[in-house]
């Protein structure tokens, strides 16, 4: 009887065992890969985001990049369920943050809030460590925001932006206007400012818009092209005096001050947009994420009022719209450095 039942037992295993072979050879799988499925499971990346993120600003707080960058970091924080942290890196123009984002580890917990400056640059500095179209992969633009002509309305007369160019030919090298630094976009329509007119200014590079609107309002420079924001409050409280705005169209926080084509600058026509970028090799799934939540955030009617606030328009787009923006502005601002003549070791 015990070795019937043996007998039985055996051919009941072998049974069984053929059976599970032929059902893993019919689902593709083999004996080896179910015993070890919980050990693969374990060794899978943990979803994006796992951690905080850190979206960098590679200029001083409270300028116009840091106050975007905090809008955004704000609504993106609730989307993704992870905080996102504004870490300011400012300096050589915008370059620095750009670089320690260029070279950030490819995860997409390292963010940079880019600029137009930062196609300018690309011209301006004879050696960059990084290549922003090579190394930093575009997500998307967030806003743009018109600069604006301000003279400081205690020291500086002109009432106009003729006046201005009348003051400025009579004292060549004198009137000293001041810019977020080398190579950024206020130096650059600084440049062609003088350009348009014949006019000869005194170049102050500052590290960002707080140092150079506490210098604007001190007296230590006459004049900026900076953006909107940082110099709004001033000049409506009659400390600044707006002449004109860099762009083609008036800003609708400054309706009643005209643009320079108006005022006689034909063809006048540079803003300062900000968008976001993470290191190049990113996955492109992390990417297309913080594409959505991002263009969701930007088209929201309340970021739209926050951005209207401080006279930026929302825009919002693809990467590869932001991409082939980059690069045509590259082009266009690397003939106008070459005209200018400005160039920074």
């Amino acid at each position: 009887m015990n070795a019937s039942f043996e007998v039985r037992h055996r051919r009941t295993v072998r049974r069984v065992t053929l059976l599970t072979l032929s059902l893993g050879t019919t689902l593709g799988i083999s004996l080896g890969l179910v015993a070890t499925a919980p050990a693969f499971a374990q060794q899978q990346p943990a979803a994006w985001p796992a951690r905080p993120i850190s979206l960098v600003v590679p200029f001083p707080a409270g300028g116009t990049t840091d106050v975007l960058a905090r809008a955004l970091a704000d609504k993106l924080s609730q989307s993704l369920g992870q905080p996102v942290v504004v870490e300011s890196k400012p300096g050589a123009g915008a370059t620095l943050g750009a670089d320690y984002v260029a070279k950030a580890k490819p995860d997409g917990y390292t963010l940079l809030m880019g600029a137009v400056h930062h196609t300018i640059a690309t011209s301006v500095y004879k050696k960059l460590p990084y290549d922003f179209q090579k190394d930093l992969a575009p997500i998307t633009v967030v806003a743009m925001v018109p600069n604006v002509l301000v003279v400081n309305a205690a020291l500086t007369p002109a009432k106009n932006v003729a006046e201005l160019v009348a003051l400025a030919k009579a004292a060549p090298d004198k009137l000293a206007y001041g810019s977020n630094g080398n190579g950024t976009a206020q130096h650059l329509i600084g440049t062609q400012f003088q350009a348009s007119t014949g006019t000869t200014l005194l170049h102050v590079p500052y590290k960002g818009s707080g140092p150079l609107t506490t210098d604007l309002l001190g007296g230590q420079v006459a004049m900026s092209f900076d953006t909107i924001m940082p110099v709004l409050q001033h000049i409506k409280g009659g400390k600044l005096r707006a002449l004109a705005v860099t762009t083609a169209r008036r800003s609708s926080v400054l309706p009643d001050v005209p643009t320079l084509e108006e005022a006689g600058l034909k063809g006048f026509d540079i803003g300062t947009w900000f968008g976001v970028l993470a290191p190049a090799a990113t996955p492109k799934e992390v990417v297309a994420r913080l594409n959505a939540e991002m263009v969701k955030i930007i088209r929201s009617p309340d970021f739209a009022q926050r951005m209207q606030a401080i006279g930026a328009e929302p825009l919002g787009g693809t990467p590869e719209e932001m991409a082939r923006q980059i690069r045509d502005e590259t082009a266009r601002f690397a003939r106008l450095v070459k005209d200018g003549g400005v160039a920074i070791e």
